[in-house]
């Protein structure tokens, strides 16, 4: 087997921990995401124009998950065999998944705003469309630092196992584009979430029944992609490279590992969602509850 030099600041036992991370969590997160996908599918009381959001935040987080363990598998070679365009293709596809996974948790927030609050039912026209309008942005703005077009740039994350937007070169177009992106698809989807779920909870407050955590979805997407978006955002400012690359990597995959907590936050501890689950896995059906 051809030995290739590992990249620097990086020992064999750290691609294997790395490697590992990404593995166990790129399994689960597909794991339950897939499962999630196929009840939607199979149970009919799930196919709901609300529930198709959370259907569609299954598949783009299903999308990061196979990002992640491709990342885990080069990390186990200690080498990215896919060349340059591999390393795109990776790119694209992993910022496509966050990009969607982000809008689509804004487009859950939003719905149960009008679930709770508004009494306003969602009607198919709209999920559709909604979701047709966030795939087009999702695939044009994921699509911009591609070698065509150059607002931005993809390349290798620093263990060179996976690729994605480069934020080392603090350069303009890459100031522009993260500062655009920060606010279209961190900023103003966080605050969708925030004031849609602070309704919710002034509405629990209200009747004395709180169905679920109001705070969780916006500690959630703040744990998991906080750190490395103020890495992104740190970079436009200085040079990133005085940080350690072990650092670097870490961020990363922490919010490589966000498909997971969505998973359980969205499907698995949604009540109805949950019972249409159990449904596809043991053929039981429980007793229906409205989303």
């Amino acid at each position: 087997m051809a030995s290739h030099m590992l990249p620097e600041g990086f020992v064999d036992f750290d691609m294997f921990v790395f490697g590992s991370m990404l593995l166990v969590g790129g399994l689960l997160g597909f794991f339950l995401n897939f499962i999630s996908m196929l009840a939607f599918l199979n149970v009919k009381q799930l196919r709901t124009p609300s529930n198709f959001f959370v259907f569609s935040l299954a598949l783009a987080d299903l999308g990061l998950s196979c990002n992640g363990l491709i990342s885990a598998y080069t990390s186990y070679l200690r080498y990215w065999p896919f060349g340059p365009e591999g390393c795109q293709i990776h790119a694209f596809q992993g910022l496509l998944s966050i990009l969607l996974g982000i809008s689509f948790l804004g487009a859950v927030a939003w719905d149960r705003y009008h679930v709770y609050c508004t009494k306003q039912k969602m009607f198919w026209s709209t999920s559709l469309t909604m979701s047709s309008i966030m795939w087009i942005l999702g695939v044009l703005w994921a699509a911009l630092p591609l070698p065509f077009i150059g607002w931005g740039v993809f390349d290798f994350e620093p263990m060179h196992v996976g690729c994605t937007l480069d934020y080392t070169r603090g350069d303009r177009g890459y100031i522009t584009y993260m500062m655009t992106l920060t606010v279209l698809y961190l900023a103003f989807p966080l605050l969708i979430i925030h004031t849609s779920y602070s309704s919710i909870y002034t509405y629990f407050k209200k009747i004395h029944n709180f169905k679920f955590n109001t705070g969780l979805p916006v500690k959630m997407l703040l744990l998991c992609w906080g750190p490395y978006a103020i890495m992104c955002f740190y970079a436009c400012f200085e040079n990133t490279k005085v940080l350690s690359p072990k650092l670097r990597m870490v961020l990363p995959v922490l919010a490589k590992l966000s498909p997971i907590s969505n998973a359980v936050l969205y499907a698995y501890t949604n009540e109805f969602y949950r019972g249409g689950i159990w449904q596809f896995l043991t053929g039981q059906r429980q007793v229906d509850k409205k989303n």
